[in-house]
């Protein structure tokens, strides 16, 4: 499945090419440019990546509901267009930089990405081990009924700030990594003389990123929300179970966070 996906993927990505070509010699193609920005954006997130399983983790392992795991989906994609857009304007049209240049900055930019989800599952992590160790020392009880954590009860307004800013922090760190297809499709229409129709390609495959992750942002929290009413009523052992799950989901997302900081860091030789 996922080989299929890669290969859609590419014809759509080489599609993007002979759109940008077309308009370069005047043929026009605007909308078929922005079409296809689309469906590569859908099949890019459909492919393997960390964004995915961050976000996925995230909301298994914190009290986010299905507008909250849709709206993480959504800004981090257009943050990942954003990034796209100030690396290729900030390397190519500021400082007249290099493909080395390219290289470096997006290097920087994903090791600050990288470091910001270590922090936060490092943070979840914390959070999660407290609410666990509560639940075996009998300082909380086992709630009744349906975990308000399903996003499905009333929220805590003391959790709000809170989960907000944690809601931005996978926002980001899911979504500074470029899409390597929207920096070459950007760098191409800055070569063509059609920056501007690539700024559009790239918010259409943000669209389309979005729409993808949001799809499995939902699967995520209909899976939390099921188990949560299955395990509904069945008693102490069941919400440590749970609680246990939470904090495996959280530790995930530390370890995501931690290997590809340590990757890139050896990918940069240190540097």
């Amino acid at each position: 499945v996922v080989a299929w996906i890669l290969s859609v993927q590419s014809s759509f990505f080489n599609a993007l090419r002979a759109a940008l070509a077309s308009l370069r010699d005047g043929a026009g193609g605007t909308a078929l440019l922005l079409g296809i920005g689309f469906g590569y954006g859908v099949f890019h997130a459909a492919g393997p990546g960390h964004g995915k399983a961050v976000i996925a983790a995230y909301i298994v392992s914190s009290e986010r509901a299905l507008a909250g795991g849709i709206a993480v989906s959504a800004l981090a994609a257009l943050i990942q267009a954003l990034v796209a857009i100030l690396v290729v304007a900030v390397v190519f049209l500021l400082v007249g930089g290099t493909a080395a240049t390219m290289s470096r900055t997006v290097g920087q930019v994903e090791m600050a990405g990288f470091a910001l989800v270590a922090a936060l599952g490092a943070w979840l992590v914390w959070k999660k081990a407290g609410s666990l160790a509560a639940l075996v020392s009998g300082r909380t009880a086992p709630a009744g009924g349906i975990d308000a954590d399903c996003g499905c009860g009333p929220v805590d307004p003391a959790k709000v700030d809170g989960s907000l800013t944690a809601m931005l922090a996978v926002a980001i760190g899911a979504g500074i990594r470029p899409c390597a297809g929207a920096i070459i499709v950007l760098t191409l229409s800055r070569a063509y003389g059609i920056f501007p129709l690539g700024i559009a390609a790239t918010f259409a495959m943000a669209l389309g990123t979005a729409i993808t992750t949001s799809a499995l942002a939902a699967l995520s929290v209909y899976a939390k929300r099921a188990a949560l009413r299955y395990a509904s009523g069945r008693g102490r052992g069941t919400a440590l179970v749970g609680a246990g799950a939470e904090l495996l989901a959280a530790a995930f997302v530390l370890v995501i966070g931690v290997a590809l900081v340590a990757g890139l860091w050896d990918g940069l030789g240190g540097a």
